[in-house]
């Protein structure tokens, strides 16, 4: 399939350069997607159906067979040897069962090592006499040791994944997963199938991946490539708000920072904006040759009112005014006789006195500028902020000393999504096909509506766990949140089953969600792996080192990914001590191989990462480190659920109430 890709000859097909070159780009882009992938099959399933799909279910009607793999292959003939796991035969796959067979008499699963077939294991689904039985092969697929980047999926979706992954376009779906239940993998997934699914329309709106950190975003580019889907972008939510000449160089205190995340202060910004609107005083006289056209300050305040209330886009509505004004001398034209047309129209809008009209009564805004002068002056924050923003608030907002100029100014994160909101009042923002969101419970309203505005026209995956919300504005509810987003009406899925993380492991875990998310159901794992949790308490710091860099030592024996986890504050003596023991290391986003298994993970970045075995450092550091103790233990819980084969927890202090206490 390659081959015929590199060999298409395209000279004689484009009609002139531009066409060549793109034409050329889509070849390029092609050869990418059918590159080969090291050690990964072309296919893991085979589905024999009783009949042939669409075929009448008549008696003796002869049944079909199918390869089902990650991509579409095919041969020198173009008939089909592999059918693409998103393909609607390739359904029954992950959805049939012995209650539920849906024509399938043979569900065959294939197992690798290596890119090696190494076994098969066969269900068969519609022969009454053989039982229901779970899949070692699925097992120990959904077990492997990671090394390297997140993986796809494709040969392990369960039932419940797949009704999320194959939901459909036009609406938006929001999943609450708890640790190891595959939200973001449900998430990715989706979008590969919704690609495939209307290739064309996303091709055109475009589809984008917003993701909480860098590291994560490493982690996870190469599951859509292994899919063959390059197109789609990958982002930050600090990216997506990110202005050409403004840099963060600022830091909010939590306090503030909450203040500039609540979704109050889209009308603080909504009334600052359009105060710099000014009802006209003085009529308006356009000359055109040997004539004077005149438009009396109480039908110039009309056309800004109309405008006003109509509550369009601040820059449309100032677009639009003067073709409004030329409108209205082109009516006193053609009362005095004139037969103006639109060209006319046109040269009046462009007319140098309806300019200086449109400039007073209209100005530019620019957005920068507008949060620059919210946060600098007391007396304009004010009269914008009242009945919205208590005192207390406002002056949390202003910057103690006020800087002269946008460039001058030490924007902070939450800065940014501000000055995205008025931009966005004055034009509005481009809206995408589809937008994921991961990590969604850590957004602050008004992120959520960053987000929001990239796909108003579109639709939306939010992935979560509110239980792992870890910023001081973090989701207290995914209505609330999707509410923000613009997307009330998404469905809320909820994923409970965990295979990713042992069932001793995510049960230790689950003691603190009383404290940090009562009422959210705890996962319930599919793996039992005794021996999966050790919980060893040292004599005194010194000592805790010591035990920490032993425990790396002995994990390192193990097959796998290893994560050393601590609090931000302890990573500096850590690293020195890992360094001293000839145990290299890797920082997040920096991909593990064969010879370097070892990462070292603050605790502030190991959201959404897994490693086969975790060596957690000091927990009640983890939790201190934190504004407040339930942001602390919802870090904490983050860090405790990152072990997909083991976890090892270390401590000289005493560990939080409910990890001590009995289970």
């Amino acid at each position: 399939m390659r081959e015929d890709v590199e060999a298409l000859d395209i000279r004689d097909v484009t009609a002139n350069w531009v066409n060549a070159i793109v034409l050329q780009a889509q070849i390029d882009d092609r050869i990418k997607a059918l590159a080969d992938l090291a050690h990964t099959p072309l296919f893991f399933g085979r589905l024999d159906y009783l009949h042939a799909p669409g075929a009448e279910l008549a008696e003796g009607a002869e049944g079909e067979q199918f390869y089902i793999g990650r991509r579409h292959v095919h041969d020198a003939g173009g008939d089909p040897m592999v059918i693409d796991w998103r393909a609607p035969v390739s359904q029954p796959f992950y959805r049939a069962s012995k209650a539920d067979p849906q024509d399938v008499a043979l569900r065959r699963r294939f197992g690798y090592t290596g890119g090696e077939l190494t076994a098969y294991e066969d269900e068969h689904l519609s022969d009454p006499a053989e039982s229901a039985a779970v899949s070692k092969l699925l097992q120990q697929e959904i077990e492997r040791p990671r090394v390297g980047p997140m993986r796809d999926i494709v040969a392990t979706i369960q039932p419940e994944q797949d009704e999320i992954v194959r939901s459909g376009l036009s609406g938006s779906v929001c999943v609450q997963g708890g640790p190891g239940t595959g939200k973001t993998a449900v998430g990715l997934h989706r979008v590969a199938y919704l690609l495939y699914a209307h290739r064309e329309r996303l091709a055109r709106t475009g589809t984008l991946v917003i993701g909480p950190n860098r590291s994560f975003l490493h982690y996870i580019e190469q599951v859509l490539p292994a899919l063959g889907e390059l197109e789609v972008k990958q982002a930050t939510v600090d990216d997506l708000v990110a202005r050409e000449g403004l840099e963060v160089r600022g830091a909010d205190a939590a306090a503030t920072a909450v203040v500039k995340g609540d979704a109050r202060m889209a009308e603080v910004l909504r009334r600052a904006v359009r105060s710099h609107v000014t009802v006209p005083t003085e009529p308006l006289m356009v000359v055109r040759g040997s004539r004077r056209w005149r438009v009396p300050a109480y039908e110039l305040a009309e056309i800004v009112a109309e405008l006003q209330a109509r509550d369009i886009r601040y820059g449309a509505a100032r677009d639009a005014l003067p073709q409004r004004i030329a409108h209205t001398v082109l009516v006193r034209m053609e009362q005095a006789g004139e037969a103006p047309d639109d060209r006319v129209q046109d040269a009046v809008a462009r007319n140098a006195a309806v300019k200086a009209a449109v400039k007073a009564v209209w100005p530019a805004v620019d957005p920068a500028k507008l949060v620059l002068r919210l946060l600098s002056d007391a007396e304009f924050l004010a009269l914008h902020a009242e009945g919205v923003l208590t005192q207390d608030e406002q002056e949390l907002l202003l910057w103690p000393k006020p800087f002269r100029s946008v460039k001058s100014a030490k924007w902070s994160a939450a800065d940014l999504v501000l000055i995205d909101e008025a931009a966005d009042l004055v034009e509005r923002t481009h809206s995408l096909g589809h937008v994921v969101v991961d990590e969604a419970q850590d957004l602050s309203p008004m992120q959520y509506r960053a987000v929001g505005r990239r796909c108003t026209t579109g639709s939306a995956t939010v992935l979560g766990d509110l239980a792992q919300g870890t910023t001081p504005w973090a989701t207290r509810s995914w209505e609330e949140a999707l509410a923000h987003l613009g997307k009330p009406e998404a469905v809320l899925e909820e994923l409970t089953a965990g295979f990713r993380v042992p069932r001793e492991v995510i049960a230790y875990a689950s003691r603190l969600l009383p404290s940090i998310s009562p009422g959210l159901a705890a996962v319930s794992s599919v793996r039992e792996t005794p021996g999966s949790l050790t919980v060893t308490r040292s004599a005194d710091a010194d000592g805790l080192t010591a035990d920490v860099v032993a425990a790396c030592r002995a994990s390192l024996a193990h097959e796998g990914s290893i994560g050393l986890i601590a609090a931000d504050a302890r990573i500096p003596v850590l690293a020195e001590a890992l360094l001293a023991a000839g145990l290299p290391y890797l920082a997040p986003g920096e991909e593990t191989t064969a010879q370097s298994r070892l990462t070292l993970v603050p605790a502030s970045l190991a959201k959404g990462l897994e490693y086969d075995y975790v060596v957690l450092d000091e927990p009640a550091a983890i939790v201190a480190g934190e504004p407040d103790e339930r942001t602390g233990l919802r870090r904490l819980y983050v860090c405790l659920t990152r072990a997909v084969s083991g976890l090892t927890t270390l401590h000289a202090a005493p560990l939080p109430p409910a990890l001590s206490a009995p289970s």
